[in-house]
């Protein structure tokens, strides 16, 4: 008898992944593309605007734990269309900003700004989770590199679109635009996204396979009689908190998170100010390490699930092209001693390709999560990285300002990259699925070994 044929679905489900996180990163990118106009029309100054800008990085590093600890209470389903919806609401009602007075605009515009990043926080962990529950361990890197390539694919895709858009209608059309897109398709996720044993179109073939090798397909469903249902304990944070494996993997993503910020932050003011460009130039030259990047994310979890799949260990297979890539993107250092303006966008273009590669830290979060609170683990190993969304382009603005040149800037980003790579060698060790001990109930003596954290292979 003719063995059943597997079905695709999951391949349907990463396509939404990477289709809502290009909308997510657009979204966060209306801002910018507007922020000129918007600065002329509402009549601010550059620091007043400065301070639009870091309303959503606050919201997003302060909604993670939050944001994961709701994905863990109600699912990914519910939790992340109800993220895209309000998220695109929010992005929509900042083109109405300038009905109001300056004051009034800045004060809904910085309040705006600020909720976006509250709404987006589940975003990134509800991806995570949901590849750990629709692939199994062989295909798990690609499919996290693959929906965290979306962010350099929305670079490329609606910066041009955002431009038009701005250009030709206004600033306000832009939000509008962008935020009833995302609202659209908060309705089509609704239809299309159920946990594996739930989904309408899987079959039996293709659902086996993703639950006999290693995917969470019961994240989801009802724990059992005398479980609880209703979302993590807290002290499972400490237990993260306090392992060392995690604690490298935060500090890595903290450090890649450090160069993607300099490239959305500092890299157009770096090719204008130190290298002569025109904006018109700047602007052009700016997409060249994000399609880079994008290729290079692609590629880096490609190679890790073909090395999987040869017999080599998670642990190789995952740290081979995140400390290969991070290598690379040290070369950022030699533009400090070119002077061609091709070849400082070749070392630029080089780097990003290698932090695309090495960027798999989704995929290992994907691979160590515990089942109990897969959501909370992504929210916190995203909030350890987007810290650098505050910190990076401080640093680099008091580095700029006290040397008055680029070049120590250059080498702070490189340092990123080698702090990255140390953690990943010498502080991650084995990764393994990270199994959690029950803290004892209330009214209970402790046996002293219900805290203790151990792991079990993924």
């Amino acid at each position: 008898m003719q063995a059943l044929k597997q079905t695709r679905v999951r391949y349907l489900i990463l396509l939404m992944l990477f289709l809502v996180t290009t909308i997510n990163y657009a979204d966060r990118a209306t801002i910018a593309i507007a922020g000129s106009s918007l600065q002329k029309s509402l009549g601010i100054d550059a620091v007043t605007l400065g301070f639009i800008f870091s309303a959503f990085g606050w919201a997003y590093v302060a909604g993670q734990i939050p944001g994961g600890w709701l994905l863990d209470r109600f699912g990914s389903k519910k939790v992340y269309a109800l993220s895209i919806f309000t998220w695109s609401l929010f992005t929509v009602l900042q083109g109405y900003v300038g009905e109001f007075g300056v004051s009034t605009a800045v004060v809904a515009l910085f309040m705006l700004r600020f909720l976006v990043g509250l709404a987006e926080a589940p975003s990134f962990p509800g991806n995570a989770r949901i590849v750990a529950a629709w692939f199994p361990t062989a295909e798990r890197g690609t499919a996290s590199a693959i929906f965290n390539s979306a962010q350099y694919f929305a670079t490329v895709l609606f910066a041009p679109l955002m431009g038009w858009i701005v250009f030709t209608y206004g600033w306000q059309h832009v939000f509008m635009v962008m935020g009833g897109v995302g609202i659209l398709f908060s309705l089509i996720w609704l239809k299309t996204i159920y946990s594996p044993r739930q989904h309408p179109m899987i079959n039996a073939a293709e659902f086996d396979y993703i639950a006999q090798n290693g995917g969470m397909v019961d994240m989801d469903q009802d724990k059992g009689p005398g479980k609880r249902t209703d979302g993590p304990k807290w002290d499972y944070v400490r237990q993260l908190l306090t392992n060392r494996m995690m604690l490298g993997v935060y500090l890595g993503q903290y450090c890649i998170n450090g160069i993607t910020y300099f490239f959305l932050t500092w890299f157009p003011v770096y090719l204008v100010q130190e290298r002569g460009m025109t904006i018109l130039k700047a602007g052009f030259i700016a997409s060249l390490p994000a399609i880079c990047g994008f290729i290079g994310g692609v590629l880096g979890g490609i190679i890790s699930d073909w090395l999987l799949r040869r017999g080599h260990s998670l642990t190789f297979s995952r740290k081979a092209p995140i400390i290969g890539g991070l290598l690379l993107s040290t070369t950022i250092v030699a533009c400090n001693y070119v002077d061609l303006e091709w070849m400082v966008v070749g070392f630029m273009a080089l780097a990003f390709f290698g932090k695309g590669v090495g960027a798999l830290g989704w995929a290992v979060v994907s691979d160590t999560s515990p089942k109990q609170i897969a959501g909370l683990s992504g929210g916190l190993f995203n909030m350890f990285g987007n810290i650098a969304s505050i910190t990076t382009p401080i640093v680099i603005g008091y580095i700029i300002s006290t040397t008055g040149s680029f070049k120590w800037a250059l080498v702070f980003v490189g340092a990123n990259a080698l702090v990255a790579v140390i953690s990943y060698l010498v502080i991650v060790g084995d990764i393994k699925r990270v199994e959690l001990k029950e803290p004892p109930a209330k009214g209970r003596k402790s046996d002293g070994t219900a805290n203790q954290l151990s792991h079990a292979n993924s």
